[in-house]
């Protein structure tokens, strides 16, 4: 689509006095096919030229001369709206497609530069939550879309492996800790042993006197305290990265809050140095009230640190060691003030990068179960409903294809997808209420109604024994196939604005919309039946469609099944 869009600029330089970087960002896709395959709006002429926006578009129509890309221009109302020339555009399209595969899509609009993506960071010692789904997921599919528009990613997992309540897991893990069940389900044990803490807690405060004293003994660095949570701390990442395999996501660096303790008092002092800390009551703050927010608090009264402060010493060290171009944030909306005031201390810290710092917020995700709380002991994990999905897609997949092949890869393949896509789908900033009937729902908005198209054009495919070496893709200028090709031509468009907006979201409606366009196509255009040479164009383009769908799912981490 891009050549057509530079044909389009290239027109109208030549007649309107706007440069061609602005009219690139002024071309719109219209809302209908009937409407165009560019539109440009003429209001910002209006008030150069002192005209209608309506007239404006009638005279521009009559000074632009023919193109052998366009098929036709037309002024409707203020737009002036360009027509690509179908058979061109299915050629230029198709051929792409099918000479790119896995690198269709791919830009290299970030070459050279850096991307750092925090996500997931889960708290060790407890079982992963399903709570953690949503920035896990949603970071994945950012690093591969970044990834996919030329930058260099890096991956973080800033774990939750520092704090208070280390001190009570080894208070209770000292107290009812039992060594076979630590050996048979260390996660599991340990969560166990949290949320009994808490509750004999409520019967006797000594305790929490006795996890403080524990807490003190970590930091202070002794070596029954550093031992039990280095062991804490190993078995909980070697569980995460089989969650994490399970799930198809990767980090590069898993360097967690407890990373930064060494840089701690180095940043308060740098802080101080530049007459930036206050003492309020005993503790350490920035004052923040002339950006309109509350003190970040960087040292309590008994001189603890806190999250700004360790946030602060990674934004530091990760500037330092990666000269990011870009730091992304995946965390949930409650966190919105903390990094609103982090961003702020590092601008008045004189960090030029600070404003390259981007918090991306997303909403709750709810399940019928009920709310969760590690405390109480009402932890959703995220594995339980990774094996209920998969389950799920197990019978649907026994009821509809028993004699399937790889059954339980497809079910795992199916299942997990619905989990992502049923994230993925919806406004990251919107909470989600989790429906199991929906997301598993073969012709819902559902990754398994994209994933049977994938898997109903491989089976197409596998019936005409052989995908088309030779085609002419000029052939497909009918409605349906248009439709479907013009899709197909904007997948990098959907993947730009999906990265600059950091919403997954747009993938997902992109890759529904092209399984969606692609099952009318199928219903209404016969490829098998169709004249020879038809066949074989209309085979190309079905081809190029799963292609899409398979790298389209790959940016959201789904993968495509070719039976179903």
């Amino acid at each position: 689509m891009q050549m057509f869009r530079d044909e389009v600029i290239k027109l109208l330089a030549a007649v309107v006095p706007v440069d061609k970087d602005e009219l690139a960002g002024d071309l719109e896709n219209p809302p209908a096919p009937e409407m165009g395959d560019i539109a440009f709006p003429c209001f910002k002429l209006a008030k150069i030229w002192r005209k209608a926006p309506a007239a404006i578009a009638a005279e521009l129509k009559n000074k632009l001369p023919a193109s052998k890309l366009l098929s036709r221009i037309e002024a409707k109302g203020p737009y002036l709206n360009f027509y690509c020339d179908r058979s061109l555009l299915a050629r230029t399209t198709v051929e792409s497609i099918l000479a790119q595969r896995e690198a269709y899509g791919r830009l290299d609009l970030g070459q050279g530069k850096t991307v750092v993506i925090d996500f997931s960071a889960p708290n060790i010692a407890k079982p992963f939550g399903v709570g953690h789904l949503r920035s896990t997921v949603i970071g994945n599919s950012l690093y591969r879309l970044y990834e996919t528009l030329g930058y260099k990613c890096v991956g973080i997992n800033h774990l939750g492996d520092w704090g208070t309540q280390f001190g009570k897991l080894i208070a209770a893990y000292l107290r009812w800790g039992v060594a076979e069940k630590m050996s048979a389900d260390p996660l599991q044990h340990l969560y166990e042993l949290y949320v009994r803490f808490h509750r004999e807690a409520e019967q006797n405060p000594a305790l929490d006197d006795e996890a403080r004293a524990w807490f003190k003994k970590l930091e202070d660095g002794d070596p029954e305290a550093t031992r039990l949570w280095q062991y804490f701390r190993e078995v909980s990442l070697t569980d995460f990265k089989r969650i994490y395999k399970i799930l198809g996501v990767e980090f590069d660096s898993y360097q967690g809050e407890s990373f930064y303790n060494d840089m701690l008092d180095e940043t308060v002092s740098l802080v101080e140095e530049m007459g930036l800390a206050l003492a309020s009551d005993g503790a350490l703050v920035v004052d923040l009230s002339a950006e309109g927010m509350p003190p970040c608090l960087l040292r309590k009264q008994d001189g603890a640190t806190l999250y700004a402060t360790r946030d602060l010493c990674a934004a530091i060290y990760r500037y330092n060691t990666y000269k990011f171009d870009k730091m992304l944030y995946v965390v949930g909306a409650d966190q919105a003030l903390h990094f609103r005031q982090l961003f702020a201390v590092l601008k008045k810290m004189g960090y030029p990068w600070a404003d390259r710092c981007f918090h991306v917020p997303f909403g709750l995700i709810r399940f019928q179960e009920g709310k969760m709380s590690t405390r109480q002991g009402t932890l959703v994990f995220l594995e339980d409903v990774l094996n209920r999905a998969t389950e799920l897609a197990a019978r649907i997949i026994q009821e509809k294809n028993p004699g399937l092949a790889n059954k339980e890869e497809v079910a795992r393949q199916v299942g997990i997808g619905a989990v992502i896509f049923g994230d993925l789908s919806n406004d990251r900033v919107k909470d989600i209420e989790f429906d199991w009937d929906k997301v598993l729902d073969f012709s819902g908005e559902t990754a398994p109604y994209v994933q049977y198209a994938h898997a109903r054009i491989c089976s197409i495919l596998r019936k005409a024994d052989s995908r088309p070496q030779e085609y002419d893709a000029s052939l497909l200028t009918g409605d349906e196939e248009q439709a479907v090709i013009n899709l197909l031509a904007r997948f990098s468009d959907h993947i730009v604005r999906a990265a600059e907006t950091c919403k997954p979201s747009v993938i997902a409606r992109y890759v529904l919309d092209v399984a969606a366009a692609f099952n009318t196509f199928y219903h209404r255009c016969p490829v098998l039946q169709a004249p020879p040479d038809i066949s074989k164009a209309r085979l190309a383009l079905i081809d190029a469609v799963r292609q899409v769908l398979v790298n389209g799912l790959w940016l959201l981490g789904i993968a495509a099944p070719e039976e179903m």
